[in-house]
């Protein structure tokens, strides 16, 4: 199946997701009770304390800091190369409106040292107020996962694909698939680590609301995972789009299976080229994809449709988590910002051996994977291609990134296939 596991490592938590090899989607980043937090309104008006236990309790401060600091001395994980002592002993005692604490922050880069093939981050936000609760930690984290984006900056958003210079012309010889994906997290809930069961629902529900109002290429239906019938489940699995519970490490100790498949389900098109995952690592997931490279199609449809969905939602009085200096906010620090992952499965047998590639993909801002994921080798010199970077960045500058690096990197095993050289076509530093 295309989306067997939600290991989508993308970077949570580190980049985790499993897909199917040459999937038309490709590959498209705990819970407390301390002292009681102030009650939190629910959508519905009701309020009441957040349901939330598990092995960080209020009995830890009786114990003192040293005594509770997680034993860091073997990780390699952007929180672990970040948190101190002093820093831990500081920000133990905190906590979000909503109950979150810096031991919910870190508890996945704590049970998770590192990643063979990438630097994961180690950390995850519960709500949107994670991000300035612990920013002692968080900003820190994020400038280094993110190039240097420091506290100061301001994030540029560009969601019109009139900007984008060519992507329609990627060599389908080469270029399998091609697919634009982010997240968005609805303000007012608790992010998926730390949402209550009836905030799964009300997400869910407002979320199908939303979606059957799409008309047009994006008219669809949703498909509730607990509800499936074995033919819509067959159909999913056969289109590859079905995503199952969690299995990576990285998700299962961010707290993301919890209730599984409660309120968790999809939403295509009838064309099969537009997908919202509802409730899985994120609020929403919104994937853009087709077979071979038109990259330019499908960022078309990926901005036409994040935007309705973003205009359905602020209708509804729930717009997406936003502010200046993050941009869209969501679970996963990798993916603040932009949240976008643009990229190809495109076959490089001869340039993938060749002793510069990795120092290519730097050069040119982007990241390798195999076409099932970041926990998966690649398979006939078939990589997944996409951006590394999510924030600092706008969209469109993100998808010229994988289109203009893409197309240098076709054009390398073209040479090579030749018996070429490739150093004529080095690139410099982007």
């Amino acid at each position: 199946m295309w989306y067997k596991s939600s290991a989508r490592a993308e970077e949570t938590t580190g980049e985790h997701r499993s897909v199917e090899q040459h999937s038309p989607a490709g590959n498209i980043g705990i819970f407390v009770s301390l002292p009681q937090p102030p009650s939190r309104s629910s959508p519905q008006g009701t309020t009441a304390a957040m349901p939330f236990s598990n092995t960080h309790n209020a009995m830890k401060l009786k114990f003192s800091a040293n005594a509770e600091f997680p034993d860091l001395s073997k990780h390699n994980n952007h929180m672990a190369k970040i948190l101190t002592p002093a820093m831990y002993d500081h920000l133990r005692s905190k906590q979000t409106p909503s109950g979150f604490t810096l031991d919910d922050v870190i508890q996945t880069g704590v049970d998770n040292p590192g990643h063979p093939f990438i630097m994961t981050v180690g950390c995850v936000a519960g709500d949107e107020e994670t991000y300035e609760v612990f920013k002692e930690l968080l900003d820190p984290v994020i400038q280094d996962r993110h190039g240097g984006y420091k506290p100061s900056d301001k994030h540029k958003t560009d969601l019109n694909p009139a900007n984008l210079k060519g992507g329609d012309d990627l060599d389908p010889n080469y270029v399998l698939s091609s697919r634009v994906r982010t997240g968005r997290s609805i303000r007012g809930f608790c992010l998926p680590p730390h949402c209550s069961r009836g905030e799964r629902r009300a997400i869910e529900k407002l979320s199908v609301e939303a979606l059957d109002a799409l008309d047009g290429d994006l008219k669809g239906k949703y498909y509730a995972l607990k509800n499936m019938t074995d033919a819509e489940q067959q159909q999913l699995i056969d289109d590859h789009f079905l995503f199952d519970k969690p299995v990576s490490p990285l998700l299962l100790a961010a707290g993301m299976a919890r209730d599984w498949p409660d309120a968790r389900g999809i939403w295509h098109n009838d064309n099969k080229t537009f997908l919202v995952w509802v409730n899985e690592e994120d609020h929403l997931r919104v994937i853009s994809m087709q077979k071979g490279g038109n990259m330019r199609e499908v960022f078309t449809r990926f901005c036409t449709g994040l935007t309705k969905i973003e205009s359905l939602f602020k209708a509804k009085g729930h717009p997406f988590m936003w502010n200046e200096h993050l941009g869209y906010v969501l679970t996963c620090p990798s993916n603040l910002g932009t949240g976008l992952r643009g990229g190809v499965h495109v076959k490089l047998p001869n340039l993938s051996k060749h002793a510069k590639f990795d120092e290519v993909l730097k050069k040119l801002r982007l990241q390798k994977r195999g076409t099932g994921g970041v926990d998966t080798a690649a398979v006939g010199g078939v990589f997944d291609i996409s951006n590394a970077d999510r924030l600092g960045f706008s969209e469109v500058e993100l998808v010229q990134m994988v289109v203009d690096g893409v197309k240098l990197l076709v054009d390398m095993e073209k040479q090579l296939e030749k018996g070429g050289s490739i150093d004529g076509l080095m690139p410099a530093q982007k």
